[in-house]
């Protein structure tokens, strides 16, 4: 299944995506995608109700973030062997984790604002994992149990707050709106490999980001678990895994977003976002 969340941000209600790709509204059935309705077996359930009876949403509508109630955005830096070759770095014989303020969260197609002061705004195309039950010691074997589906993520990243500034990479992660989450949370019986998925980036129509999961150092299973060792997981919270090649900060000579650039990007079977540029 895919499920959605949908409204004006603060009020968005709960819906999902039917057969023939209509939307309809979930909220006479569950307050919200958040908590206990994110276990694996609840939203099974759901999937199960006769969808032709849902409501079916009128219009266009702004899509938010298909889950509510993220306690934790927990990241992973240089999980891609061909990106952290473009970066000049070494793969990292464990994963190096880093938040993103939850604050940073937004819909799909926010727009995404340059935050004042920044000089080096950048790109990542993620595949983001969410968690539907308390994770704690679980085994790599049994991590995807614990999984409630997938999304596309965008990583914004403000390159000089992140690396040229002194302390950790989370204050060059977490500006409003450098976390657009979506269209969609997709059921994992709808990803039939999430290390075998292919994703891109374009800017203004150029692509720049064009990659697979299959790249990853380090794949979901074994992150789920790798992480419920430090902090146990919980309902809601977001695992954005990575990023393939293809960033600004790649580039020779770097390119960073300006105003008025167009982002669109996608995980292959998890939706497109697209995103206009403006300054906070």
């Amino acid at each position: 299944m895919k499920f959605i969340r949908f409204g004006a941000p603060g009020f968005e209600k709960p819906g999902l995506i039917d057969a023939s790709g209509t939307l309809r509204d979930l909220s006479g059935v569950v307050p919200d995608l958040s908590g206990a309705t994110l276990d694996p077996l609840n939203l099974a359930e759901l999937g199960k109700k006769g969808t032709s009876l849902l409501p079916e949403v009128s219009g266009n509508p702004r899509i938010g973030p298909p889950v509510t109630g993220t306690g934790k955005f927990i990241c992973i830096g240089l999980n891609y062997s061909d990106h952290a070759a473009e970066t000049g770095a070494t793969v990292p014989p464990e994963p190096i984790i880093f938040m993103k303020a939850t604050s940073a969260i937004c819909g799909p197609n926010d727009n995404v604002r340059i935050p004042r002061g920044s000089t080096k705004t950048d790109w990542e195309v993620e595949l983001g994992v969410v968690i539907g039950r308390e994770a704690k010691y679980v085994t790599e074997a049994d991590a995807l149990e614990y999984v409630a589906g997938y999304c596309t993520v965008h990583d914004v990243s403000e390159r000089a707050f992140q690396i040229e500034h002194e302390g950790q990479w989370t204050k060059g992660k977490s500006a409003d709106t450098f976390g657009p989450i979506g269209p969609w949370l997709v059921t994992k019986d709808e990803v039939r490999d999430p290390q075998d998925l292919s994703m891109w980036l374009t800017v203004n129509g150029k692509t720049v980001q064009d990659g697979s999961t299959r790249t990853m150092v380090y794949g979901v299973a074994f992150l789920v678990s790798y992480l419920s060792r430090f902090m146990s997981l919980q309902p809601g919270d977001i695992i954005s895994t990575g990023t393939p090649p293809g960033v600004g900060m790649g580039m020779s000579p770097p390119r960073y977003l300006v105003s008025g650039d167009k982002v669109a990007l996608e995980v292959e079977g998890l939706g497109r976002q697209q995103q206009t540029i403006s300054q906070d």
